[in-house]
């Protein structure tokens, strides 16, 4: 019988993305819940796509009923969003970590495979270079600093599914995505600062002929990973999950696509000054500096750098990246370029 997913968070930027993949190379069915499906044109009408719209805070016997129904589950749903983070700290708390804890604890019930997205940011401050699954200490900043709590409820789920691995004999993979890009990351025609992410705010500025603001002058560094890359470790853990990638954490970043956000906003200029209907715009578009009170508010505090140690990834998953920084920036800017207009929703 063919493998039965349910992912939750269907119509995110990851999910959409894999369920292409699942579709167009292997034999499996998905079953998904999202709030909507328009970033999954491709797969809606497809045989092997079952869809629900629904909120995983309220739809919770549909969830049950496929928990127990499907072989693995990939619960997606996540604020992720820094803004969000300082604005609205209890909404991520809610839906991060608590809206999820009953989901993890159906999988123990009925003795599922979870798939679980945890985050670069659980690292924090740690000093550590790069930042290793087994090793490296998890260091977050003050309670007053409100942006810690996405990390600190992504940390404690880490925590409470590697406690039920233990004790309770769930199987899990945990993954950790380092700052994956590509087509359908964000709407870039947000109309506040700070509401998508770095890369798809920064184009959003560039096309609507905004300056780009560099918080603390954008001397932070972030490894960028293609989203095919990050999808294609997801199939292998899908496929492992029973063997090698069972009860393990994996980074899954490219440590060679490794640049600071002054160096992403510069080549940023240089890229999109390439398509003709948007050079003059590019070419016009201000680098300016702004503190982290200004951009995001109070309560926000940044890391410096973020490495991956991915040794685990290709040992166990036999998976390390291919696309380079170059390569990654045009394939985001051709998708995102294309469909200014669209009401992205992460």
């Amino acid at each position: 019988m063919a493998l039965k997913i349910l992912i939750l968070g269907v119509n995110g930027f990851i999910g959409s993305s894999l369920c292409e993949r699942i579709l167009k190379d292997t034999d499996w069915e998905i079953y998904g819940m999202d709030l909507g499906t328009h970033k999954l044109e491709g797969c809606v009408n497809h045989e092997r796509f079952h869809f629900v719209e629904g909120d995983i805070t309220i739809n919770k016997e549909w969830i049950e009923y496929h928990i127990r129904k499907c072989d693995v589950v990939l619960p997606l749903v996540a604020v992720a969003t820094p803004s969000v983070y300082v604005s609205d700290p209890l909404y991520v708390f809610e839906l991060d970590f608590e809206a999820n804890l009953s989901i993890i604890r159906q999988c123990v019930k009925y003795k599922k495979h979870v798939i679980f997205p945890s985050t670069s940011e659980v690292y924090g401050m740690s000093p550590d270079v790069p930042f290793d699954e087994e090793t490296s200490s998890l260091v977050l900043g003050p309670i007053n600093k409100q942006r810690w709590i996405y990390s600190c409820s992504k940390q404690l789920m880490d925590r409470v599914i590697y406690a039920y691995g233990d004790k309770a004999g769930l199987n899990y993979t945990l993954f950790r995505p380092f700052n994956w890009i590509g087509a359908k990351l964000d709407n870039i025609l947000v109309p506040k600062e700070g509401s998508a992410r770095v890369l798809t705010q920064f184009i959003g500025n560039i096309i609507q002929g905004k300056d780009i603001q560099l918080v603390e002058g954008g001397k932070q560094r972030r490894c960028f990973t293609y989203i095919d890359d990050g999808i294609d470790a997801l199939i292998k853990i899908i496929e492992r999950r029973e063997t090698t990638a069972n009860r393990r954490i994996f980074n899954l970043g490219n440590p060679k696509n490794d640049f600071s956000i002054k160096e992403l906003a510069e080549m940023l200029v240089k890229a999109v000054s390439a398509y003709p209907a948007y050079k003059e715009r590019a070419q016009k578009t201000k680098i300016i500096e702004v503190s982290a009170e200004q951009y995001y508010g109070k309560g926000y505090q940044d890391v410096s750098s973020r490495v991956p140690a991915i040794e685990n990834a290709k040992k166990h998953l036999d998976w390390e990246p291919k696309f380079g920084m170059e390569q990654a920036l045009k394939l985001t800017l051709d998708y995102h370029l294309a469909h200014p207009e669209e009401k992205l929703v992460s």
